[in-house]
């Protein structure tokens, strides 16, 4: 096994042990999907987001393709796409970071601090720079409209599938059933 996809296998099982849900796509370690949740400090608190990462033949030595399939209102993320404008991943990658950098540092420091100078977003730099208030407002909508964890393809934290149903829920499940069966 070559070193790249050595590093490749290590920095996905890294990121799935720190925690995150990853879908793989195909049979491959290059293509896959992340979920990723908002930092709770910042407007994208509550904000659920499948991101597609796709990871090119020489990684670690080059950097991985990051973007978001459901919509998210900032002025450094392409609407249409999904795409980011992020420095650290298009242009200063180091091989000293790894997938879980990624996902616990650059993507939370983008969305804690967007920057409306380098938009891919233009309609949300402006607005954030004229009208932060309707501009947060409008971050705020999208989370709700686009990242409930449905729109990630995610299990709401409330009942995770691996969790036994507690006493209640096993009540209320048997009280559906009584009654008349369907003919």
């Amino acid at each position: 096994m070559s070193s790249p996809s050595k590093r490749r296998e290590m920095d996905l099982m890294k990121l799935m042990m720190s925690d995150y849900k990853v879908e793989m796509i195909n049979d491959g370690m290059q293509e896959f999907y992340v979920e990723f949740r908002g930092p709770s400090e910042s407007l994208y608190h509550g904000g659920v987001w499948k991101m597609r990462v796709e990871l090119p033949d020489a990684y670690p030595y080059k950097s991985p393709s990051i973007g978001f399939i459901n919509k998210i209102y900032h002025p450094n993320v392409d609407e249409m796409s999904g795409s980011v404008c992020l420095d650290v991943i298009n242009q200063t990658w180091s091989p000293m970071f790894d997938l879980v950098n990624v996902f616990e540092v650059f993507l939370p420091q983008l969305l804690l601090y967007p920057n409306p100078s380098d938009p891919l977003n233009g309609e949300a730099a402006a607005l954030m720079m004229r009208d932060r208030p309707a501009y947060e407002k409008k971050v705020k909508e999208y989370c709700e409209k686009y990242a409930k964890p449905e729109d990630a393809g995610a299990v709401p934290e409330e009942k995770s599938s691996d969790e036994e149903p507690s006493d209640e829920e096993y009540a209320s499940s048997d009280d559906a059933m009584v009654g008349e069966a369907d003919p």
